[in-house]
């Protein structure tokens, strides 16, 4: 067990496993940065929040909210695993769609859904669209009676809510891009604007508070308030609510420091509010759906890096570049996102400095850890960087060009690559060029024996 980390140890090797594979020798064979996602992790936590749920109300499913992280593979995992899928964009109901997830088991999210996205989304038969403003509603309307059918909606609420986390990633209360406010009487005029419209088949409501959260108070206090509302409806405009989805938002163990709640506590605090509010306000229970997205990856992911230069800077900080940093992992940058890193080439060495670890960006915000303790480095280390299965690979970029890292699934002694690494070439395969670049290009190629693949 590494920093508590009972999915991480030591081989005979010295070297950090996880998985049952080698980390030293992944990032040996697949090159860094890496991401490398330890796959039976992240099917026992899928499995503990679909069975647990259901075990404490039957009715309750789990969607896994896809902007943590998405790739084919992941959509596979999901799907056997029992989940729905929450997709944000069109790219993301693509990835889905192309990997064989059942479409009814979409829940097709955003704040901003282009045209392209909406017919997407009512083409490929999405299960559910959460609804976030009037056009929106206007315009999947419109798309559902061109193709001859029924869209099925939820209506996002804003619940005034505070999540107690970062308030760039705080999404439930009234000022927010996200949703219609309840206590305002925005969300009262959706649902009439929706009962309005022939193509659309009114479900239910969607909220979500926030990420990160390592309270239940929070996430009780929404259930109650989406309950309540339920039971307005029900009273004043005699509509029946099929189903309500929470969302998600449950933290998980980014240092030693956090203590998020367990899925177990979680499922408890969350079913448990919504059934007795249910109980108190006597409506029968809707369908209730959650969304955690983060707490099914996370821990489930590590970063690996190759340790290049060292500057000391005497008195002041000592600093150990690595070979990606914001490129693959932006959350350090955007809110000052917090880790922990272990040497995976020698994870038994006991940690003697503390040390900046930045990234190689031309930024000076690109600081992978403010103040990691790692034994001595070395150049050629191999860095492994704790929690980056959510939020890394899925806001990576492409800045100062660099290509994004692989990802390699491990499970039982096994690795595979699940996405591949991106070259040089995918970074620059959407350029266009000018006409004399083009014939240099083809007058090199052909100089060479052949057409070349860089032109």
């Amino acid at each position: 067990m590494i920093l508590g980390r009972s999915y991480l140890t030591e081989n005979s090797k010295h070297h950090l496993e996880m998985g049952g594979c080698d980390l030293v020798k992944l990032a040996r064979k697949h090159g860094t940065p890496l991401y490398v996602m330890n796959e039976d992790l992240i099917r026992n936590n899928a499995r503990s929040l679909v069975r647990g749920a259901r075990e404490r109300f039957p009715r309750c499913d789990v969607a896994y909210a896809g902007k943590a992280f998405l790739c084919g593979w992941m959509c596979e995992v999901a799907a056997e695993e029992g989940m729905y899928l929450d997709v944000a964009s069109g790219g993301e109901l693509f990835t889905a769609v192309r990997a064989g997830f059942p479409a009814e088991r979409i829940i097709f999210h955003g704040n901003n859904k282009s045209w392209q996205e909406i017919l997407l989304g009512v083409q490929s038969g999405a299960g559910r669209f959460a609804l976030d403003n009037y056009l929106e509603i206007e315009m999947v309307n419109e798309a559902a009676k061109r193709a001859n059918r029924q869209a099925d909606v939820l209506i996002r609420v804003a619940p005034g809510v505070e999540a107690h986390t970062h308030r760039y990633i705080e999404t439930g209360m009234l000022d927010s891009k996200f949703g219609f406010g309840l206590e305002n009487g925005e969300a009262l005029r959706a649902f009439h604007r929706v009962r309005e419209q022939c193509s659309l088949r009114m479900r239910g409501f969607h909220c979500h508070i926030g990420s990160q959260i390592l309270e239940t108070g929070g996430l009780e206090i929404a259930a109650r308030r989406m309950v309540d509302f339920a039971a307005f409806l029900a009273a004043q405009e005699d509509f029946r609510t099929e189903e309500i989805d929470l969302g998600g938002g449950l933290g998980v163990r980014y240092t030693q420091a956090d203590d998020p709640p367990s899925i177990e506590k979680y499922l408890d605090a969350v079913t448990g509010t919504f059934l007795e509010e249910c109980r108190r306000q006597r409506v029968d229970p809707p369908r209730l759906l959650l969304e955690p997205g983060r707490a099914v990856v996370a821990e489930a992911g590590v970063t690996l890096y190759t340790t290049g230069a060292v500057k000391d800077i005497p008195g002041v900080r000592k600093y150990i570049a690595v070979d990606g940093g914001m490129v693959d992992n932006p959350r350090p940058a955007l809110y000052g996102a917090t880790y922990e890193a272990v040497l995976a080439n020698r994870p038994g060495d006991a940690a003697t400095e503390t040390v900046a670890i930045a990234g190689k960006s031309c930024e000076s915000g690109d600081i992978v850890i403010q103040d990691a303790r790692l034994p001595a480095s070395r150049p050629g280390d191999i860095l492994c960087v704790l929690t980056t299965g959510a939020y890394a690979y899925s806001m990576a970029s492409n800045y100062n060009r660099l290509p994004r890292p692989a990802v390699v699934a491990v499970s039982g002694g096994r690795s595979r690559v699940v996405v591949r690494r991106e070259t040089y070439e995918d970074v620059v395969s959407n350029d266009v060029l000018g006409r004399k670049t083009v014939e240099r290009l083809l007058a090199a190629a052909r100089a060479r024996g052949g057409e070349g693949s860089m032109v």
